[in-house]
């Protein structure tokens, strides 16, 4: 199923009589059962203001596409979405409402916030085929925020996205990037806590435990970017000498964890605090990569592993990214849920969905 409008899409789904997987370009992630419905005909930029930084967009716009007009504007989507398509090997087009409905976010989270920060307003199917907006388009108008928000990471399940209005930021002149090498992960959280409690405005910090190397990155105009770099690395002179690297740097192979993406094993996505996350990867073991200032771990291991055993009181906060279907099934991609949370989700989904239509099987729970 592929409507190419609001009001057909509607209409299917007043008409559907089973389940439905949903989705956009179908890239994050394995397939619900059901019917696949995709919104990637309902595509287009409805409107783009840049000077009162607003953009509104059909679900099934192509992220390259917003981004790409964004450019010519010189701003930019701020929550910096990950693609997964190398990591999971998945084809298609990531569109911009599958990054709302995942809640996709890369490193510059830290700093900027995530998807659902940004916010503004949003259109949505519910299972009964009726037709929601929500909020506004612009930054001024705040109505019903935090239903758009509730949508925000639910991956589908509790209504269609068709039209997003999102508040955007501008491009940076100049990015910079300090490297420390020589970080177990411990001294990585340290190292990345005291920069991000700093007053130069890191918009990403991460870590390779394999190499031992500690990023972190500064973006604005050129000139206050040098001065701020100077600094930092002086403040951070206790974990080492910082190399400076200009331009973009790695931060795309960061935030897309593509150096897992050729390497066999299950991935496996950990959120803790930074401050109890050496703990966990000492329990996790399998190669790392730390991401959010030490807040979100990457962590490779051969297939068929149990990482929720092995990590103990940490195993709730674990997620299976990459596994065969098998490992899946036995696993499950999300862990259980608290009995007041599994309460609240389903009465959230009878509400939305009281047909069970949209994405059987996923959960409702936001993205990290």
């Amino acid at each position: 199923m592929r409507p190419t409008s609001e009001a057909e899409l509607a209409d299917m789904i007043r008409a559907a009589r089973g389940p439905l997987a949903v989705g956009g370009g179908f890239t994050r992630g394995p397939r619900a059962e059901g019917e696949p419905l995709t919104v990637a005909g309902i595509a287009g930029i409805d409107l783009y203001e840049p000077g009162s930084l607003t953009l509104v967009a059909k679900a099934g716009t192509p992220v390259a596409e917003v981004e790409r007009v964004l450019a010519e504007g010189g701003q930019r989507l701020a929550f910096e979405p990950m693609d997964l398509r190398a990591l999971l090997g998945t084809a298609g087009e990531p569109t911009l409402g599958g990054v709302i409905a995942t809640n996709a976010s890369g490193p510059r989270r830290v700093q900027a916030g995530a998807a659902r920060d940004f916010l503004l307003g949003m259109r949505f199917v519910d299972g009964t085929g009726m037709v929601v907006s929500n909020g506004g388009r612009v930054m001024k108008n705040v109505t019903g925020l935090d239903l758009a928000r509730l949508l925000a990471g639910s991956h589908g399940t509790l209504g269609v996205v068709t039209e997003v209005a999102l508040k955007v930021l501008p491009a940076p002149e100049a990015t910079l990037t300090l490297a420390f090498g020589g970080h177990d992960p411990a001294k990585a959280v340290a190292c990345m806590s005291a920069a991000l409690g700093s007053p130069f405005e890191v918009t990403g910090a991460a870590q390779d435990a394999a190499s031992g190397v500690t990023r972190l990155r500064l973006e604005g105009f050129a000139q206050a970017v040098a001065v701020r770099a100077e600094r930092l690395a002086k403040l951070l002179k206790a974990w080492g000498t910082a190399e400076v690297e200009e331009g973009p740097g790695p931060w795309a192979a960061i935030r897309d964890v593509t150096d897992f993406a050729t390497r066999p094993g299950d991935v496996w996505r950990l959120s803790v605090r930074p401050s109890e996350m050496p703990q966990a990867l000492a329990l996790a073991g399998g190669a790392q990569r730390l991401d959010w200032g030490g807040g979100r771990a990457w962590v490779l291991v051969p297939e068929g592993t149990d990482l929720r055993g092995r990590l103990g009181s940490f195993g709730p906060r674990a997620v299976l990214v990459r596994a065969a279907p098998a490992t899946r099934a036995a696993l499950g991609t999300l862990p259980p849920e608290a009995p007041a949370v599994t309460m609240l989700s389903r009465r959230l989904r009878e509400r939305f969905d009281p047909r069970g239509l949209f994405n059987p099987g996923l959960s409702e729970a936001r993205a990290a």
